[in-house]
């Protein structure tokens, strides 16, 4: 039997975004060099911010003046590429790995399985979906749903994912939306119509995480060690 590929399971973290994007190009950066495993994390932005896709340098100026539950919010450029997201009410995951075959949609659908499979464990039922390239557009990550994106069959958009790969390696990173706020999502894109998925309150974070947990190492085929940063990682990141 083959023994399973070990990959880093970092554990649960909230800071600001510029940290937490930090961390996703210094885990992409140190696993195309050889000297990190495959990884997986799942972590909240704190203050809330929009994230900017690394091309995306058109945005309303009064982005940068909002202002939610007395928290200025952030604006953060990420690595990777696609448009603006509210990162509030929701949860970050991102995967770095690498020796995926395909094109960019493959690699995307390689590794939104453990997003699927997790939440259906959940009872929520995700596919793909499925707005042409008129997307590019629209200045909201969530006001479409493009083929790398995982919805419900009412077509509300749950999960929106951005990628950048370097070499044989990826980083793709998502946001789950699990509690948003409609007035500050109205605020931050406008009149736009806002489709929430209802999810049971029963489902805590804790509990979400760990069924997604799962469901990557069933597909990914690995086995997850917990190893938070060590000193001298904190150090390399925040340089």
């Amino acid at each position: 039997m083959h023994s399973k590929q070990i990959w880093r399971l970092i554990p649960f973290l909230e800071a600001p975004g510029n940290v937490q994007m930090a961390i996703d190009r210094w885990l992409l950066d140190q696993h195309l060099s050889g000297q990190h495993p495959p990884s997986v994390r799942f972590y909240t932005w704190s203050p809330p911010a929009i994230s900017l896709g690394y091309h995306q340098y058109k945005y309303p100026e009064y982005w940068q003046d909002l202002v939610w539950q007395g928290q200025k919010l952030d604006l953060v450029r990420r690595p990777t590429g696609g448009r603006a997201v509210l990162h509030q009410g929701d949860l970050t995951y991102a995967v770095v790995i690498s020796g995926l075959s395909g094109n960019r949609i493959q690699a995307y659908q390689k590794i939104c399985e453990f997003l699927i499979q997790g939440w259906r464990q959940l009872g929520v039922d995700l596919h793909y979906g499925s707005a042409g390239r008129g997307y590019i557009h629209n200045p909201n990550c969530f006001g479409t749903a493009t083929s790398a994106d995982l919805v419900t069959a009412d077509g509300c958009k749950l999960i929106g994912s951005a990628q950048l790969r370097r070499g044989g390696a990826i980083l793709q990173h998502g946001s789950i939306r699990l509690q948003p706020d409609a007035s500050l999502f109205a605020e931050v894109f406008g009149t736009e119509t806002f489709t929430c998925v209802q999810i049971s309150q029963n489902l805590s974070v804790e509990k979400i995480i760990a069924a997604l947990i799962a469901a990557a190492c069933d597909c990914f085929g690995m086995q997850l060690v917990i190893q938070p940063f060590s000193e001298d990682e904190w150090k390399a990141i925040l340089v």
